[in-house]
């Protein structure tokens, strides 16, 4: 399964709604940004990072694929996965420019590719070749219910929708107001609607300082919250562990850390309950093991993030151990020959050889942008 060319594409997919905010970010599109690997038997594989679908940073990341790690590809056996994510992590000029950031999301890319491939190659998806899947079902959670820039009143309604209708036992929710108040109204709105069986997850999406969260989550005691997703600044781990020694509400967080070693600050520290690792940022499959590994030593459930929105994630919690429940986003599930799909709160689970990470061919020609 030598590697015979190395493809970089960008997609950028119009999400649910027209457009969505949350404390920090707003888009429209969901950018697709990866690689297309194929090898001298005739296989095909494909892996992607998630961006906010900004053209000029998307082409950084396909850059990073087509001029650094392509040459470093070319004549691999595409099955060597430690050791090529190695060559590439560890290149001594690549490691010198970056050691997260654009050249780890083009890393996540292609280990997510070559995953793909060696599941193709063996005909089985992706959870059968790491091992078969831990349980029956695997439960959903919807976050695209609660978008910080949705009124009260559609936030409301598209609780009680998912839950009444759609059969979901689990939602997120936005927080990230400047007066924290508003955020502490909604939840309670919602927790009147939907009633106390269904289980709510917060997410400031790095918003507040400590002392804004401190007072947030003394008032927010008694609305039962699941958990508080990334309350602070990403990379402070002080402010998370004094908030996780101060609060009943459990804290989340991981969507924006990059390696196995920023984990297990966080974890070390007592910073984190539920742990979120990302293959988007965290250079791939390969590497969201060790730090799902991490975990289950520590004995911390993994809630991985949905950069990819679910695609290769639903498989990665089948089979993992430390795996919990996944996050449901719903903005790239047309645009793939096996989309992560939910039915009355349970992930389908993927039957297809590979990651589920293949788009239609009417994406690339509908949504398909320039290298530049």
């Amino acid at each position: 399964m030598k590697i015979s060319a190395v493809e970089p594409f960008i997609l950028h997919l119009p999400l649910t709604s027209d457009s969505i905010s949350d404390s920090t970010h707003s888009i429209t599109h969901w950018g697709v940004v990866g690689t297309k690997i194929t090898t001298t038997d005739g296989l095909v594989g494909y892996g992607f990072t998630g961006t906010h679908a900004h053209l000029p940073s998307d082409r950084l990341i396909t850059a990073c694929i087509r001029d650094c790690y392509a040459p470093l590809l070319m004549g691999e056996d595409a099955s060597d996965h430690q050791r090529l994510w190695t060559k590439l992590a560890r290149h001594p000029a690549l490691q010198w420019v970056g050691r997260a950031g654009i050249t780890h999301l083009a890393l996540a890319a292609v280990d997510v590719a070559l995953w793909d491939l060696s599941a193709k190659k063996a005909g089985v998806p992706l959870w059968s070749l790491l091992g078969g899947a831990r349980t029956e079902k695997l439960e959903a959670y919807n976050t695209d219910i609660g978008w910080l820039s949705f009124s009260t009143k559609a936030l409301i309604a598209g609780s009680a929708r998912a839950v009444e209708q759609d059969g979901f036992t689990r939602i997120k929710i936005k927080v990230g107001h400047d007066d924290p108040n508003i955020d502490i109204e909604r939840l309670e709105a919602v927790r009147k609607r939907v009633g106390g069986a269904v289980r709510i997850a917060i997410d400031a999406n790095g918003k507040w300082d400590l002392p804004t969260c401190q007072r947030f989550c003394a008032r927010a005691r008694d609305l039962d919250i699941y958990w508080f997703e990334e309350p602070m600044w990403y990379d402070d781990v002080a402010s998370h562990a004094a908030l996780a020694r101060n609060t009943s509400i459990p804290v989340a967080l991981g969507e924006q850390l990059y390696t196995v070693d920023a984990f297990r600050s966080f974890i070390s520290a007592g910073a984190v309950h539920y742990v979120q690792p990302d293959v988007t940022r965290l250079g791939g499959v390969t590497e969201y093991i060790q730090v799902a590994d991490l975990a289950l030593a520590n004995r911390l459930p993994v809630v991985p993030h949905a950069g990819e929105m679910s695609q290769v994630h639903v498989h990665l919690s089948y089979w993992h151990p430390a795996s919990a429940i996944l996050e449901y986003i719903p903005w790239i599930k047309d645009h793939f020959h096996e989309p992560a799909n939910v039915e009355s709160g349970i992930f389908r689970r993927p039957q297809q050889p590979g990651a589920s990470t293949t788009p239609l061919p009417q994406a690339f020609e509908r949504y398909g942008k320039s290298l530049g």
